[in-house]
């Protein structure tokens, strides 16, 4: 049975970044403590957007390298890290990649799993996806949780649970909050563009009165 580390936020996002880094940037990886962290702090494709320091960072590392997951190496002038996820989780390449995007982009749904690991591996359908993450939630100590439904959503959501056990009510609360603020915007975002639209008409019109009354 494999038992399972429980990980701070930080120390998620950083494996999950070396995950992620090895297949996207292969011919700068392993990384620098540097590049790393700018990783860990990128503003897209994470959630939550963190801020990091390089100190902080290295005190991550420093405990994932107590469970075997990190690798250093010491080439050029800096040291340089790699993970050893797959050896240290026993776990095929398709399981690892999606725990990394979940550690990398919060809960999501198995279809934004599929496009969202196409770099890291490619899905050839959803139902594949869903085929590793229940193998994933039905292993002797699941690495992952289906979430209930969100209030007017098709699909569940799935989470990782490398950082211990799930407030399920509280996550959901903060999604859904999420979810009505997006559409919140949306919906002001198209009001804008009807008003714009109403005000180029009317403008038009106002040019075509004048030049009909030689104004």
């Amino acid at each position: 049975m494999t038992m399972l580390p429980i990980f701070s936020p930080l120390e998620s996002r950083v494996l999950g970044v070396l995950i992620e880094k090895e297949k996207t940037v292969p011919d700068t990886y392993p990384l620098s403590v540097n590049t790393l962290t700018l990783g860990c702090n990128q503003k897209t494709a994470r959630d939550p957007v963190m801020s990091a320091t390089e100190s902080e960072v290295l005190e991550a590392i420093d405990s994932l390298k107590s469970h075997a997951l990190i690798i250093e190496s010491s080439g050029g002038r800096v040291m340089r890290y790699a993970h050893n996820a797959r050896r240290a989780f026993k776990l095929p390449e398709q399981s690892v990649a999606l725990l990394a995007i979940l550690m990398l982009r919060g809960p999501q749904t198995a279809g934004e799993l599929r496009l969202n690991c196409d770099r890291l591996h490619p899905f050839g359908d959803i139902s594949s996806v869903e085929a590793f993450l229940d193998e994933l939630a039905e292993s002797e100590t699941p690495w992952v949780i289906k979430l209930p439904k969100l209030p007017g959503s098709r699909e569940h959501r799935w989470t990782h649970l490398l950082c211990g056990e799930i407030d399920i009510e509280a996550l959901q609360a903060s999604s859904h909050t999420a979810h009505r603020r997006a559409d919140d915007t949306n919906e002001l975002q198209a009001d804008v563009a009807r008003l714009r639209e109403e005000v180029a008409t009317l403008r038009a019109m106002v040019e075509k009165m004048q030049t009909a009354l030689g104004i």
